[in-house]
């Protein structure tokens, strides 16, 4: 595999998605469905903007307590442009770690795994070079809040 590209990490922007409560859907034909709206929030670096009300994260409950995140929001940047982001990615820890988050009670970000791939999508022709990335990104839950930074991969 020599010759490849190693990829590399650049800081892009840091979200902070603001949260409604939590929609519990039970068991349906693919696990344990939650449904966590997304009401508000803002985004800056290279991209800035405010994100819409009207985005979620719908989540797969795992049978190991683990947490399939596959969110999308709409962020309206600061020239009035939108970009669609879908991030996709894996919330993990121990049973008590997990049990504490969802809770709502406060929990350092070093004790559980939250990872996300994020990808983006517009029709602002400046916007552009973003749709052409993948970024991922180290996130943490709050009571009310996810926060992460994104990192842009070369």
């Amino acid at each position: 595999m020599s010759g490849l590209p190693v990829p590399q990490l650049t800081p892009a922007f840091e979200v902070v998605a603001e949260l409604g409560p939590l929609e519990d859907h039970g068991l349906t034909r693919v696990g344990h469905r939650r449904v966590v709206p997304i009401t508000g929030g803002e985004v800056r670096g290279e991209l800035t903007g405010r994100i819409l009300p009207g985005g979620a994260d719908w989540q797969v409950l795992r049978a190991d307590g683990a947490v399939d995140v596959d969110a999308r929001y709409t962020v309206r940047t600061d020239a009035g442009a939108f970009v669609l982001v879908h991030s996709r990615g894996l919330r993990s820890g121990s049973p008590e770690v997990l049990e504490t988050l969802l809770r709502g009670d406060p929990v350092d970000a070093s004790a559980y795994y939250f990872r996300t791939v994020l990808t983006l999508e517009t029709s602002a022709p400046e916007l552009a070079p973003l749709e052409h990335a993948v970024f991922v990104a180290s996130a943490a839950r709050d009571a009310d809040r996810v926060r992460y930074v994104a990192y842009r991969v070369s």
